[in-house]
């Protein structure tokens, strides 16, 4: 912060970034766009997979290409391929086509992810700001999903317009972005366009290696990864859901306004409202990040959110009227815990091989979510979206359940007792 109290140049074009790499405009429709399309829940659901794959054998590559290129290149690149991405979706007619979209936006996900946190860490580190960095990154959270509800409420109405519309404005916003990444200062180790204090590719392995060695770093995030992919394959069931819900209120008479008020609003714009209530949830989540950690602890918020999400989970297969909370609290949850995960990773790993690292972990999640999805697509199209997000809640409650017995019998270990920051 300068002697005013305005955050550096350098963090505000952090938080103009965070806005423009929304995809708030075709995030409510998204899936309802690809089933007006004829595709079914299954072959969606592959889709999302083959990405996820694609993200696990270009993490650690983008990674070392951010580290030794320069993270902002990479992050330009990224952002290029991503406006590229969606306004393919404008042409595409066959799922040949979307499959090489999905690919594109691998690539963006896979250059953008863990290079966006390294870049921020050692701007911050630089100015001997990094213990600043959740602060900066929950807000730069919170900015994307106060973009991102401006950009739903949006996105729904054009929608309703016509479907391709909202991926037309998107495009262009992301657009937009490639030329804020431009603008944004290199790290210090890649002012001069000089590669000092950068490791070549041997010692970025090495790094990586040394830091998912250490018991902890493992622990924590293979129980996030498998959060992260159960919000992910629920995320695709959001919509339909949701459809459904508005249709069983607005015809259910207990509901004395809802029939009249949602009678005149086509649920495609309704869902873009929704989704918006979902952006400012999970802005304000993320703008709290750094209060939560001091609170109830890194430890404490690792392992309880997301059990008690999961337990939500069930509840939307008995009484459907909960989804739509139980979707609020889920997002809201998901924001809150990326920049303390993100924080975790970062204090553990020095700025010579970050990005190659928080790339790593990007790519675990990535391998935990690609076998995920195709079968809940499966489960899906068989049984029912809500059978598919109960399957997904009981599924994560399983697992919880073994972790906390792997944590009790290697308790004594002293690497499993330095979780807490």
């Amino acid at each position: 912060m300068d002697s005013l109290g305005a955050p550096p140049s350098s963090v505000v074009r952090y938080y103009l970034f965070q806005a423009a790499d929304s995809i708030g405009f075709i995030w409510p429709v998204f899936t309802l766009f690809l089933l007006w399309n004829d595709l079914t829940y299954a072959q969606i659901g592959t889709l999302s997979a083959v990405s996820a794959l694609l993200v696990v054998a270009l993490e650690v590559p983008t990674g070392y290409v951010a580290d030794r290129y320069g993270r902002r290149n990479a992050l330009a690149l990224g952002m290029l391929a991503m406006t590229v991405s969606t306004a393919g979706f404008v042409v595409a007619e066959t799922f040949a086509a979307f499959l090489v979209l999905y690919g594109l936006w691998a690539l963006s996900l896979s250059l953008q992810s863990g290079t966006v946190d390294a870049w921020l860490y050692a701007t911050l580190d630089g100015r001997g700001e990094s213990d600043a960095f959740t602060r900066v990154r929950g807000r730069g959270g919170a900015v994307y999903q106060w973009s991102s509800a401006i950009t739903m409420v949006a996105g729904g109405l054009l929608y309703v317009s016509h479907p391709l519309y909202p991926f037309v404005a998107s495009a262009a916003l992301n657009g937009l972005g490639f030329f804020v990444v431009l603008s944004m200062p290199r790290n210090a180790g890649f002012e001069s366009g000089e590669l000092e204090g950068t490791v070549d590719l041997r010692e970025s392995l090495a790094i990586l290696r040394d830091r998912l060695n250490q018991p902890q770093i493992r622990l924590v995030v293979g129980y996030v990864a498998l959060f992260f992919a159960v919000v992910s394959a629920a995320d695709t069931y959001i919509q339909p859901i949701t459809v459904d819900v508005l249709e069983e209120l607005a015809t259910d008479d207990s509901f004395v306004a809802a029939p009249v008020a949602l009678a005149r609003v086509p649920e495609e714009a309704v869902l873009g409202f929704i989704y918006a209530g979902f952006a400012a949830i999970a802005a304000l989540a993320s703008d709290r990040a750094v209060a939560v950690r001091r609170s109830v602890g890194l430890q404490t918020a690792l392992a309880a959110i997301p059990v008690c999400v999961a337990l939500t989970l069930l509840l939307p297969r008995a009484f459907p009227l909960f989804a739509i909370p139980v979707f609020f609290l889920m997002k809201g949850t998901h924001e809150l815990l990326k920049p303390l995960i993100a924080q975790f990773l970062n204090d553990r790993t020095g700025d010579a091989g970050r990005a190659t690292v928080l790339s790593a972990a990007s790519m675990i999640y990535a391998t935990v979510r690609a076998p995920l999805l195709p079968v809940v697509g499966f489960v899906a199209d068989t049984a029912g979206p809500l059978t598919a997000i109960g399957g997904l809640g009981g599924t994560f409650l399983i697992v919880a359940l073994v972790a906390v017995v792997i944590v009790v019998s290697f308790s004594a270990d002293p690497a499993y007792r330095t979780l807490e920051r």
